[in-house]
């Protein structure tokens, strides 16, 4: 089944690929140094995406890495969305809405379209940096002395798209925020550690003088390194793997990431736990949501799903999760799925949102 979809993913934007040439060969004038440079630009902006997702860039420069993840994973959701518009337009085509001289060596039909896809990609580039500031008010159940205000977030992804500069500018709207503390649900690292370290990327979260506590996510896993002592350590981050730690009248549960098969059970964790507290538990993937509900958790965070990141793709993690993104409440247990601080791949948002927590506890 894994072997499935491997080749289903990779077979998927090749078909893409191909259509996609075609169609724009066909639809720029007939210049023919003009239809090669643009189909060969296309095809290595492909397959930069397969170069991003190897293990190629460690080798590189950090500038030359970054330029060849940023053009080839953006490339990935343009592809998508001029699948989608030539399927569109091809469909207008044939049904009689659109004359098919606007498809075929056509000046307009280029200019259009080049328009068309340049306000999109512009709109979803500057969305994405727009991070969302989401309030919750949780009620504490008489569980704590004061009220308390911690900032919870996921899915920083870390790399050579997330840069150190990108943390800064994230870190500084959070602490103006004035947390307690700061909850990350998993994938800090974005699978390698290199830019990370090459930047000196923990050095951010040091100076903030906060305590921050962290789960892992699949992504810190990929990296195939220990996040805890190359990163988290240097960071002031306090992991939590399949453990319990407590901060003043919180008591926050820890899981690891599903991928580690041998993960405990929640109930094991909750074992011995102090009941007086009010119970945080931070799981990067949103699977099994009555397991808190069943165990007594007041609140649990998760991330992982991204909202998709990019619509329709949204549409995919609705039908895949009970809760792909947003509040959920289950009996006494309060949840939250975030839809991410930072983002996998390309710096687009269209049809979702970044955004951090803002979690009241009164």
């Amino acid at each position: 089944m894994n072997l499935f979809w491997a080749a289903l993913f990779l077979l998927l934007p090749v078909a893409g690929q191909y259509y996609i040439s075609v169609r724009v060969w066909q639809l720029l004038p007939a210049i023919p140094l003009l239809r090669t440079s643009v189909v060969v630009l296309m095809a290595l902006s492909f397959i930069g995406f397969f170069v991003a997702m190897s293990g190629l860039l460690d080798k590189l420069p950090l500038g030359l890495a970054s330029f060849i993840y940023e053009v080839g994973t953006s490339w990935l959701v343009i592809l998508l969305y001029m699948v989608m518009l030539f399927a569109v337009l091809d469909l207008g085509a044939a049904v009689g809405i659109i004359p098919r001289s606007f498809l075929k060596a056509s000046v307009l039909g280029s200019i259009s379209v080049t328009l068309l896809l340049t306000v999109l990609f512009t709109y979803a580039y500057f969305h994405y940096d727009d991070k969302q500031r989401v309030e919750l008010t949780l009620a504490s159940k008489d569980k704590l002395s004061r009220n308390m205000t911690l900032v919870m977030v996921s899915d920083l992804h870390l790399g050579y798209h997330n840069r150190r500069s990108d943390l800064h500018r994230w870190l500084e709207r959070i602490k103006n925020e004035r947390p307690d503390a700061i909850l990350i649900a998993g994938d800090l690292i974005d699978r390698t550690i290199k830019p990370v370290n090459e930047e000196h990327s923990a050095e951010e979260f040091r100076r903030l003088g906060i305590p921050i506590f962290a789960v892992l996510g699949n992504h810190d896993y990929y990296t195939g390194v220990n996040v805890d002592k190359v990163f988290c350590q240097q960071a002031g981050i306090q992991l939590l793997q399949d453990s319990v730690a407590y901060f003043k009248d919180i008591a926050i549960v820890g899981r690891d990431d599903r991928t580690n098969k041998r993960r405990k059970p929640l109930s094991r964790l909750m074992e011995g736990i102090d009941r007086r507290k009010y119970i945080i538990e931070l799981d990067h993937q949103p699977y099994h949501l009555e397991e808190a509900a069943l165990n007594g958790v007041d609140f649990q965070l998760a991330g992982h799903t991204h909202y998709g990141q990019v619509w329709p793709i949204n549409w995919i993690t609705k039908a895949v999760y009970e809760d792909a993104f947003g509040p959920l409440t289950k009996g006494n247990t309060r949840y939250y799925v975030s839809s991410g601080l930072g983002i996998w791949g390309a710096k687009f948002r269209i049809g979702t949102q970044s955004e951090y927590i803002v979690a009241k506890i009164r």
